[in-house]
């Protein structure tokens, strides 16, 4: 009886052996039950785990500046100078606060030194701005204030001229400084009436006016501007290549010397002067200088002599750079 019963229960474990090997065995689905790890897609398009985004002005992130339809145009972002949240702020004595930093800090920079402050004279006074040669965007500087921590001082930055026109009124425009150029703004006021970019004739303002810091007297040679406007004939009239052959650099002929040809007396008056320079090479890949002077037409000096603070704020009023002394 005890064999029959053992023989019963082999064969019930027989026949459901055979129907699950009839139904599927190892392959079947049923197999593979239990936790398992969902593949990405299956997890909304990758909702697994993400690591977080470098923060605003870090790898190559932008920075949207102010002053255009689309905020400024946007400058990349570097590790060195980005933006304000890359520097620490300078801290000053006395409780004084750098202020709300702007976008701009970093790449407009201001040199810090002032000259001659406290002079009497408020043409020899003057700060310099950069904008750095990795800011992307020119930066338009028209309505920036600089600032005086110490007596509460403030004066705007005006409007200029790019290229001025000697002898009549011209039209004001926003003061651009482009990438790795750079602007001096004098306390006093201009000489020739109209802050303005340095180029290639400007050192032909010096014949009749003082400036501080100089202007550069970059001129094209008077030697070179004769024979580039004279034209075939010019090696035939000796006399007027002697003659300026001894006109300096920038030197304004008001008089032809005497003796010499019409046609090269009509080159002295028409070239050798600035707005004849610059008719003639307005166009020139090289006519435009890297520095703007700026006039801010104080008929005083700005800055103390000393135990000073002088800020730059743009145009929300946010502070782009500041030194003491």
């Amino acid at each position: 009886m005890e064999m029959h019963d053992a023989w019963f229960f082999v064969g019930i474990f027989v026949f459901i052996f055979l129907i699950w090997v009839a139904t599927g065995g190892p392959l079947h689905q049923i197999a593979f039950t239990g936790p398992r790890l969902a593949q990405p897609g299956a997890l909304g398009g990758g909702t697994y785990l993400q690591l977080p985004r470098a923060p605003l002005g870090i790898g190559s992130g932008n920075v949207s500046l102010p002053g255009s339809s689309d905020g400024g145009g946007s400058v990349s972002g570097s590790s060195g100078n980005s933006n304000s949240s890359d520097q620490a702020l300078p801290t000053f004595t006395g409780g004084t606060t750098f202020g709300t930093p702007s976008p701009y800090r970093g790449l407009v920079t201001m040199s810090h030194y002032v000259s001659s402050a406290g002079a009497v004279d408020p043409k020899n006074e003057y700060v310099e701005i950069s904008v750095a040669g990795d800011a992307k965007i020119p930066v338009d500087v028209t309505g920036w204030r600089l600032v005086s921590d110490a007596s509460g001082s403030s004066v705007s930055i005006p409007q200029g001229t790019e290229i001025p026109t000697s002898g009549i009124v011209n039209a004001a425009e926003d003061i651009v400084i482009t990438p790795g150029s750079r602007a001096i703004i004098v306390s006093g006021s201009s000489p020739i009436g109209a802050s303005f970019r340095e180029n290639k004739c400007s050192g032909y303002f010096s014949s009749f006016q003082t400036f501080y810091p100089s202007l550069p007297q970059n001129c094209p040679m008077p030697s070179d501007e004769l024979a580039a406007q004279y034209g075939a004939n010019y090696i035939r009239d000796p006399g007027c290549i002697d003659a300026v052959s001894k006109i300096a650099r920038c030197q304004v002929a008001l008089t032809p010397p005497t003796g010499l040809s019409g046609t090269c007396q009509s080159i002295i008056v028409k070239y050798f002067n600035y707005n004849g320079c610059v008719d003639a090479h307005r166009s020139d890949k090289d006519f435009l200088g890297t520095a703007w002077r700026i006039y801010l037409g104080r008929s005083a000096s700005l800055w103390r002599t000393k135990y000073e603070i002088i800020k730059l704020l743009d145009i929300n009023g946010k502070t782009v750079d500041a030194f003491s002394y």
